[in-house]
């Protein structure tokens, strides 16, 4: 999908560097690469420093947020194992910061006869 004004930055950055922009990773470097987890965290930086707010951010506590507000707004547990990766239902559980009544009510609807 090509704006008006021609194609997106990561295209021509992902032509420039030999690369496909429909294959590989989602989030490109300016030069068509995969981001690091340095980069990231340094353009999280970079953008709480000019937000003005005194709070601290991380990587890590985006993705905490990330999987706690989609349990939240009713997602299924399962499918946020999946989008973490994590191997064990468990371990999505404890990185959720679940309050327990949302966490039976979670398991009641996947587990009727429990």
């Amino acid at each position: 999908m090509s704006s008006r004004w021609g194609a997106p930055p990561y295209r021509d950055a992902c032509r420039a560097a030999g690369q496909d922009a429909a294959r590989g990773p989602v989030f490109r470097n300016h030069r068509g690469g995969r981001l690091t987890t340095r980069s990231v965290a340094r353009l999280l930086e970079r953008h709480v420093l000019t937000s003005g707010t005194t709070a601290k951010a991380t990587p890590h506590a985006l993705r905490h947020t990330f999987a706690t507000h989609l349990l939240g707004a009713g997602a299924d547990l399962r499918a946020i194992q999946e989008l973490l990766g994590h191997a064990s239902l468990s371990t999505t559980q404890r990185y959720t910061h679940v309050d327990l009544r949302r966490l039976m009510e979670v398991y009641d609807r996947a587990h009727p006869r429990a």
